[in-house]
């Protein structure tokens, strides 16, 4: 960790971080892509769906206002970050007795996977502004991209696990997998949250000075750079969780999936993530954030349309990896993006910003999404392809125009598409890249 980090107590604290990323990639693994399809077991309806995906999103980004207050009342970063990481754990519990029981309402659960969603996004911004200090600044790309691609593949290892342990318990009573999957979750929680205590944190002053309101923010959208920024990934975050969290109820209700399929199919993007972030990561560092997410973005916009010409399961996973190819690329030069764009003193309160901001454009996504079904013409029969096809325009319309409105924060090499994505694929080393990669 030396090669990534500012000094010794830098560097082992970025050790315990690959432990705690490590078991919170597990407890992700048994919960992400499984929370949709446990409220489908409780009968939800598609709006019910679009809610589990927008309210979670919603109160994530509202309760990370008050971080920064936080940080400022304890002092400390990291004393934020344990308490509400724990309390996160605590959540899963609650999860596994409805499991057990075998009933609910499906705002019962809804409710859990916000106050779930909302423990875990207050330590967000505190732990970004943690981890940016901690990394060296030229080093960060190849960090996180490494970081990513490390704990992730556990994250793929765990959700294809608990894809299994549904197929199999539901020949006997699939609920009793649900619980198997939360109380696993809960457990790889706790032990994370043990190695994010054990963490280092560098001082940080906090000054009257480094204050600015969400007004003020917002206030900076013509003339500031950053402000620019947080707009675009919104906007386009909010046309990708218009059909993003229909994807789970397409396979699953509409195709009869099984959960083996679902899970196969689910995780293929996952996977491709994990296994090109880190080679995005390096390359961003080389030739800037920006340059890799105007590269990204538009291709992103095609992903749903891959959806409306073929429905076999071979054929998604193939669309799912060129999904994961892309997105690998537009998340670790969007997060890094923040943290070069911002000085550490100002850093978590940015993020806060950024997250609500964000956060909000998800909910009004899906809750969007989810009443536009019911109004939409079929396409080949269903009325979700449509949406599919809706959302993909609003992607590509976004993501071609509004990051050639953004300007790179750091001195970067230029390079050229053909370039960049030969280099990417490993076809042509690019000038100056590391021959590992």
């Amino acid at each position: 960790m030396k090669k990534y980090s500012v000094d010794d107590k830098s560097a082992k604290s970025l050790e315990y971080s690959i432990l705690d990323g490590a078991f919170a990639s597990v407890m992700t693994g048994f919960t992400q892509d499984y929370f949709i399809p446990f409220l489908l077991l409780l009968n939800a309806t598609v709006r019910q769906v679009g809610m589990l995906s927008a309210f979670p999103n919603l109160f994530a980004a509202l309760v990370q206002l008050k971080t920064p207050g936080f940080v400022e009342r304890f002092k400390s970063r990291k004393k934020v970050i344990n308490i509400f990481v724990f309390l996160q754990a605590f959540m899963l519990l609650p999860m596994a007795l409805i499991a057990a029981i075998g009933k609910a309402r499906p705002e019962m659960f809804i409710l859990l996977v916000v106050l779930f969603t909302s423990f875990g996004a207050i330590a967000l911004p505190a732990w970004g502004s943690l981890m940016s200090d901690l990394v060296a600044g030229h080093k960060r790309g190849a960090y996180f991209g490494w970081r990513t691609r490390t704990v992730g593949f556990l994250t793929v290892g765990a959700a294809f696990t608990a894809g299994v342990i549904l197929a199999v318990m539901k020949k006997v009573n699939v609920f009793y997998g649900f619980i198997i999957l939360f109380m696993v979750a809960f457990l790889f929680r706790l032990i994370s949250w043990y190695f994010l205590k054990k963490m280092h944190e560098p001082h940080l002053d906090i000054k009257k000075e480094h204050y600015f309101s969400l007004i003020d923010f917002i206030k900076q959208i013509r003339k500031s750079n950053f402000a620019k920024f947080v707009f675009f990934v919104s906007l386009m975050n909010f046309s990708v969780n218009m059909a993003s969290p229909f994807f789970s109820v397409f396979m699953l209700r509409d195709l009869k999936f099984s959960y083996i399929q679902y899970t196969v199919v689910t995780v293929s993007a996952t996977l491709t993530i994990f296994l090109m972030i880190s080679r995005w990561g390096r390359h961003a560092d080389k030739v800037g954030n920006l340059r890799i997410i105007r590269f990204t973005a538009p291709f992103i916009g095609l992903i749903p349309l891959l959806w409306i010409f073929n429905q076999t399961p071979i054929y998604l996973i193939m669309a799912q990896v060129f999904s994961g190819f892309m997105w690998a690329g537009f998340n670790i030069s969007s997060t890094n993006f923040v943290y070069d764009a911002v000085t550490p003193e100002k850093r978590t309160r940015c993020i806060a910003y950024f997250n609500l901001i964000n956060g909000t454009a998800l909910c009004m996504g899906a809750l969007i999404g989810g009443f536009m079904i019911k109004w939409l013409p079929p396409v080949f029969g269903y009325k979700m392809l449509a949406l599919f096809i809706f959302s993909s325009f609003m992607r590509f319309m976004i993501g071609a125009i509004m990051p050639l409105k953004l300007k790179e924060v750091r001195p970067v090499e230029n390079i050229s598409n053909n370039s960049l994505f030969f280099s990417i694929i490993g076809v042509r080393p690019m000038l100056g890249m590391d021959k590992k990669m």
